[in-house]
């Protein structure tokens, strides 16, 4: 409940803050927030964050995406049609933000990675496809795009966001399902509840990360550069600037940093410092400092 998350399986009809607002009283928090907004008439995962999970919107936000979503194309499009339109969208693409985003209109790229069509009622003009794609890809603009390729009007018709970052739809739960799971909390079986909510560290394993000796972590906690006689291990790869996970040897999320060097220095320093924390996760008295005495 201090640093977790929950995957809500968004219904049709409100929107993604006031699913929020809903979970925050249900379980009778100050500090909780959504990461990913869907429209009101979209359903699947949302993504809710507790407590000081809430300082991993950015994280969530930036995680790739698979969408499924529903297409109502003119009949007279055969299937075939839509399938060979459908493989030109995957790569890098233009995709600006539709009229009713509260987003700044501007012209920008995002990558559809995959895009396949499901399922065809061609007789109806129905047409369900999946898309999975990199994160802020608006599905209704792609949708418009697909028309006009085409040369037919295409209506996104449903949408249901199937996967967010590394949560998958088996990791979804109602709202129904958590406000029962929180009112059995309440008269002491917290078993449900916490089946529901997923450690802070399920959002951050896609991130590189870098692996520091207990003795480092409370210095980090206290918001100190991380020096490289702290390091254990570090991903390669990764550059100066790079956001990066830095965890304990027992796989706790100490904080999200920046690089300020190339991790493929490191093995030539014998100082230094390595990483910036930006995003301080553990509680400064988790781990005792080295100067503490205890």
């Amino acid at each position: 409940m201090e640093a977790g998350v929950i995957l809500v399986d968004k219904p049709p009809g409100p929107s993604s803050h006031q699913l929020a607002s809903w979970a925050r009283d249900i379980l009778g928090l100050k500090r909780l927030g959504h990461g990913g907004t869907l429209d009101p008439f979209a359903t699947g995962a949302l993504t809710l964050l507790l407590g000081k999970a809430t300082r991993l919107t950015e994280v969530v936000l930036s995680g790739n995406k698979t969408y499924i979503a529903v297409l109502k194309i003119d009949s007279s499009i055969s299937s075939k049609r839509v399938k060979e339109v459908l493989e030109r969208f995957a790569g890098e693409i233009y995709n600006v933000p539709p009229l009713e985003s509260a987003v700044k209109i501007r012209v920008r790229t995002r990558v559809i990675s995959e895009i396949k069509l499901l399922e065809s009622d061609q007789e109806n003009g129905f047409h369900t496809i999946s898309v999975s794609c990199q994160a802020g890809t608006y599905i209704r603009t792609l949708a418009r795009d697909i028309g006009l390729m085409l040369g037919s009007p295409c209506v996104l018709s449903e949408l249901h966001r199937h996967s967010t970052g590394s949560f998958e739809q088996s990791s979804l739960c109602t709202m129904q399902q958590l406000a029962d799971a929180a009112m059995l909390a309440e008269e002491g079986d917290e078993e449900a509840l916490c089946r529901l909510i997923a450690p802070v560290e399920r959002i951050l394993g896609s991130i590189p990360g870098v692996w520091i000796r207990d003795s480092a972590i409370a210095s980090i906690c206290h918001g100190a550069p991380l020096a490289v006689p702290g390091v254990v291990s570090l991903d390669s790869g990764m550059s100066a600037g790079d956001k990066t996970v830095i965890w304990s040897s027992k796989g706790e999320a100490v904080a999200v940093g920046e690089m300020i060097v190339n991790s493929s220095d490191v093995r030539d320093m014998d100082e230094g410092e390595l990483v910036k924390p930006k995003i301080v996760l553990m509680d400064k008295d988790e781990y005792p400092g080295a100067w503490s005495g205890r």
